[in-house]
């Protein structure tokens, strides 16, 4: 697609520093890069007063001795709000929901509590995916396991089907929820410093101790039996999301020599047009070339961001129904430079 370069010698094309060229857009996403705390108290408060409200019905509905499908039934919505609650969590991880860095901190590790991740350590691993996504030569921080089609086929065998396993939806949409924000979380990330490690730890300890204090309070059976579906659906919806955000047809990837960031993020990058309802539940995340482009434009100021930039909304939208095929999608094919499915 058009990313808005251009060969013609009068081109009003930008150039940063780093000797990437830019078009003559790119300066006006500044103008979005402004936090308003204001906005940022009002989403904490539509976010988690609406899931509070929730999993007081949930408990409720428990200790009446009424049927747990009800309880069930009342978990879909707080896991949607959860999905929010992530999204504001990751605003406060790029610095971009406060404009205050004590602020973004303190918020980043109470709504890392409710998600089931530390702060600073994932931190670390996003803001790694950040410059190094749809780059071939620098995988493996948080993203999505991807291997080349080449790669695949000279892998042993027992590669191929770990990655086969691993690639199935029922393990990374289902089994991935359970696995990677109650288990894998507990971790920390390698190649972390102590910061991050200890982040991890006091993270942890928190988890302990609102376990401990949920145990006395309504009993760790009514815990777990609120927590575990609510973390999955909400867990299942989030990989979903951050899966099609750079896996999906007609995506970009590059080794580093040919890695261009705007390309990464106008091609690499998708903009998923959800139903206005799950668009609010997913904080704007779909406009994810957008967010790549500039990550310290914060979720309420996205949409906005889109609408105000003709070139961005060049981008062909990828909408639910479109997006279902993705899933499909196994393996980068360097020859013909497309995601494909297993040969």
């Amino acid at each position: 697609m058009d990313t808005g370069k251009s060969n013609s010698p009068n081109s009003k094309e930008k150039k940063k520093s780093s000797g990437h060229v830019w078009p003559e857009w790119y300066p006006e996403l500044a103008t979005f890069r402004h936090s308003d705390s204001r906005k940022a108290i009002w989403q904490l408060l539509n976010t988690l007063v609406p899931y509070c409200g929730l999993w007081y019905l949930m408990v409720f509905s428990i200790q009446l001795g009424s049927s747990y499908l009800v309880t069930l039934l009342l978990a879909l919505p707080a896991a949607a709000f959860l999905v929010r609650i992530f999204i504001l969590f990751h605003d406060c991880v790029h610095g971009s929901f406060f404009s205050s860095k004590g602020a973004n901190t303190f918020f980043g590790y109470l709504l890392g509590l409710l998600v089931f991740t530390p702060f600073e350590d994932w931190r670390f691993s996003h803001l790694r995916h950040h410059v190094t996504y749809a780059n071939l030569d620098a995988r493996g921080f948080g993203d999505v396991w991807t291997m080349t089609l080449k790669e695949y086929q000279n892998s042993p065998k027992r590669t191929r089907l770990l990655y086969k396993l691993y690639r199935n939806p029922v393990v990374l949409f289902g089994l991935g929820a359970i696995f990677l924000f109650p288990m894998r979380n507990r971790l920390p990330t390698r190649r972390v410093k102590r910061k991050e490690h200890m982040s991890v730890v006091f993270t942890n300890l928190l988890i302990f101790i609102v376990i401990w204090v949920a145990d006395k309070v309504i009993g760790w059976k009514t815990y777990l039996l609120i927590q575990v579906p609510v973390l999955l659906f909400s867990g299942t919806a989030g990989i979903w999301l951050f899966y099609v955000q750079h896996q999906f047809e007609g995506g970009y990837w590059a080794t580093k020599s040919d890695w261009v960031p705007l390309r990464a993020a106008m091609e690499g990058s998708s903009f998923y047009r959800l139903p206005a309802l799950f668009q609010w539940f997913s904080g704007n995340i779909g406009f994810h070339h957008v967010h790549h482009l500039s990550p310290r434009i914060p979720n309420y100021l996205l949409k906005k961001c889109f609408e105000s930039i003709p070139a961005l909304q060049a981008k062909p939208p990828l909408t639910f129904l479109k997006s279902l095929p993705c899933a499909r999608l196994k393996l980068w094919d360097e020859g013909r430079k497309e995601m494909m499915g297993f040969p």
